[in-house]
């Protein structure tokens, strides 16, 4: 019996003792310091420590620069590499923090309004069509199980490209009776179709039952180029086929110009939408090789310029990023970039790529006059904060125009082919 209750007691002191601690401020400091920062060099971070705490670089001290107050510690970098800051207690090494310096990386910020075009691997079959023959309405198509979002890569053992490819073979199968072998691009893999045409009641050609597509266009913005490499990456999330809503697996593409023609201001409910044209000339800026959930990318074959903020930049990664004030850059009147204030409302530190990133909110009062927020045709347009490209718009909020979601930089630079993570090359001995 006095041993259940001496139990009891010592199992309510330590709750006690574990409450007293957890709420601490000293000890919520302790579990804030990270255990790992990642700075570009001639960058600066910073994390909170207790007052009586004092910060030392214990590895590879030519590189950091660490200044402390007394509750503060700040690290910017010299040169790119490895180094360690030890946090000690009364001299007892409490804490490790590894700094891993990256070398200096900067882009050009963006804005631009850009004509997109993409071409499909083989022909995307966006519909089944009935075809009126004298035995009734058929879809031959659809008979031989092929679906909505399926892509047609090779009939008859030749490669399909363009939708011209396609009408040699149907009127050939339909004159000769041998049905077509078809190879098909599905989500979960490769397979093949047999599949014969059939006459169209009252003329003489031959049909497939299909509604095919073999390229999209659209408009987007621009979000960054690197000088060195000339990749850049717009749009800040997927193209999708606007008839299947899947995402359009791309053979080629490119991008123009465009201008801003007028704008469908957005309100709840209805997001608004940039009305754009591609550019007289169509003269081609840039080829496209991936469109990921991430935006599109490729190179720029010319140069180009925002008119505004036509210098490189430093990038944040997204652990630096911070809530409160930033500005985009995009366009809302004919070809002209302008930059507009915005709020990032929250932001996630992600350690691995994922797109929504940040909850950002329009607070400019002209661009919410012309635009009501956030409107399609917006996406992609780069995000500055404290002099540095964080990330680019991409979606709206459907219920509230003038916030929505903005991806992180450091995903898009990925998805574009850029490792800002380069280790450095070593020197020759």
């Amino acid at each position: 019996m006095k041993l259940g209750l001496l139990r009891k007691i010592i199992g309510g002191i330590l709750l006690v003792s574990i409450i007293v601690l957890v709420n601490w401020k000293p000890f919520q400091t302790y579990l804030q310091i990270p255990n790992q920062i990642t700075v570009f060099q001639g960058q600066e971070v910073s994390f909170g420590k207790a007052s009586p705490v004092s910060a030392t670089v214990a590895q590879s001290p030519e590189k950091i620069i660490l200044n402390q107050t007394e509750h503060l510690v700040s690290v910017s970098a010299k040169e790119s590499g490895k180094s360690e800051v030890i946090l000690d207690l009364a001299g007892i090494p409490i804490k490790k923090v590894d700094v891993n310096v990256l070398k200096g990386f900067k882009v050009y910020p963006g804005g631009q309004s850009i004509g997109v075009k993409l071409n499909t691997v083989g022909v995307l079959v966006v519909g089944h069509h009935q075809v009126e023959t004298a035995a009734g309405k058929k879809s031959p198509g659809e008979l031989s199980g092929i679906k909505v979002g399926d892509i047609i890569t090779q009939i008859n053992g030749q490669k399909i490209e363009k939708m011209s490819d396609v009408a040699p073979f149907v009127q050939e199968a339909g004159k000769s009776g041998k049905p077509l072998k078809i190879q098909i691009s599905r989500e979960k893999g490769q397979f093949k179709a047999s599949l014969l045409p059939l006459k169209e009641k009252g003329t003489s050609s031959y049909k497939l039952g299909l509604y095919i597509r073999d390229s999209a266009a659209g408009i987007g913005t621009m979000t960054f180029y690197h000088p060195l490499s000339k990749k850049y990456g717009a749009l800040g999330h997927v193209i999708s086929d606007m008839d299947t809503k899947k995402p359009i697996v791309v053979e080629d593409g490119q991008i123009v110009r465009s201008t801003v023609t007028s704008i469908e201001k957005g309100s709840n409910g209805n997001p608004g939408e940039k009305l754009a044209r591609f550019s007289d000339d169509r003269e081609i800026i840039g080829n496209i090789n991936r469109n990921s959930p991430f935006g599109i990318f490729g190179k720029l074959s010319k140069d180009i310029e925002n008119g505004i903020l036509d210098t490189p930049m430093p990038i944040a990664l997204s652990h630096q990023v911070k809530e409160g004030p930033a500005k985009i850059l995009t366009v809302v009147d004919n070809d002209k970039v302008e930059m507009f204030n915005i709020e990032i409302v929250s932001t996630i530190p992600q350690k691995f790529p994922a797109t929504k990133g940040m909850v950002i909110k329009v607070t400019d009062p002209k661009l919410l006059a012309k635009t009501g927020g956030i409107v399609q045709g917006m996406s992609g347009s780069p995000i500055i904060q404290s002099g540095k490209v964080i990330g680019a718009v991409t979606h709206v909020f459907v219920n509230d125009p003038t916030s929505g979601y903005g991806v992180h930089i450091e995903w898009m630079l990925s998805e574009a082919g850029i490792d800002i993570y380069e280790k450095p090359k070593l020197k020759a001995s």
